[in-house]
């Protein structure tokens, strides 16, 4: 079994060993990942983080030995608060920009190692402290983030990895797929009791949960959808003022804290 670690900004994780395939997620730079099968120069991976599948260029991942990974596993990382900030290895003379939500394993006083290199960071980080009022902050940090199907940074994301990530910089784990993430917390009745920071689940006709957002004061949600916005939920659902109609059924609430 293989082992390795992002070490650049953004990297695609497609469905199939192919460039021109479907990207289904990102992983984004510190994000760990262990190896489960090859074909030709394409790697087959699961994301440590969420335990997302997919395929990657080899060229695109740092190796590690068994014994890095499983420290850098088991330290506690910080994720960066910063929309875009710079990193740099200092070992090597290389700047790499790096987005809201990246992971810096194992820093001290802005200083962090990866196999032997010596990196410095010095943006914000976040601090630990979990509450509502991190969510709802954090949440509109990525407003106006254009929608892509995979995406997780803020120059392109879509509804899952939206609520993904402004929950992992808020100290909250979530899965990766709208789907997953509906089967994590604890279940509100109904959306007068729902408070803000609260996951809102939406399904099809079918009964599928399609699409997630994060619930604000004052009965409205953030979401992804075109683009990260702000729109009016009710029990129907997400209701466009823009387009002067229903938009999304939903389905299900999750409270998380």
């Amino acid at each position: 079994m293989e082992f390795g670690i992002s070490n650049l900004s953004i990297i695609p994780v497609r469905f199939e060993p192919d460039d021109k395939a479907e990207m289904t997620t990102q992983i984004l730079f510190g994000e760990l990942i262990v190896v489960t099968d090859t074909f030709n120069n394409w790697l087959n991976i699961r994301l440590v983080y969420d335990n997302y599948e997919g395929w990657i260029n080899e060229n695109q991942i740092l190796k590690l030995s068994e014994d890095e990974f499983k420290n850098l596993n088991n330290s506690l990382p910080a994720y960066t608060l910063d929309l875009v900030n710079i990193l740099n290895n200092k070992t090597r003379n290389i700047l790499t920009p790096i987005v809201l939500g990246s992971t810096l394993p194992n820093i001290s006083n802005f200083i962090f190692f990866l196999n032997g290199d010596e990196y410095s960071y010095e943006g914000s980080v976040f601090d630990y402290q979990i509450n509502k009022e991190k969510i709802i902050e954090n949440a509109l940090m990525y407003i106006n983030a254009p929608y892509l199907w995979g995406g997780r940074s803020p120059f392109g994301i879509d509804c899952s990895g939206f609520t993904q990530m402004v929950y992992k910089i808020s100290g909250i784990k979530l899965l990766r797929d709208a789907s997953q993430q509906a089967t994590q917390g604890e279940t509100v009745n109904f959306i007068s009791e729902a408070k803000s920071g609260d996951l809102i689940f939406f399904d099809d006709d079918e009964g599928e949960i399609i699409h997630t957002g994060i619930l604000l004061p004052e009965n409205k949600i953030i979401h992804a959808s075109g683009h990260v916005r702000i729109d009016t939920i009710d029990h129907n659902g997400i209701f466009n003022n823009q387009t002067n109609k229903y938009t999304h059924k939903l389905r299900l609430i999750k409270k998380l804290i």
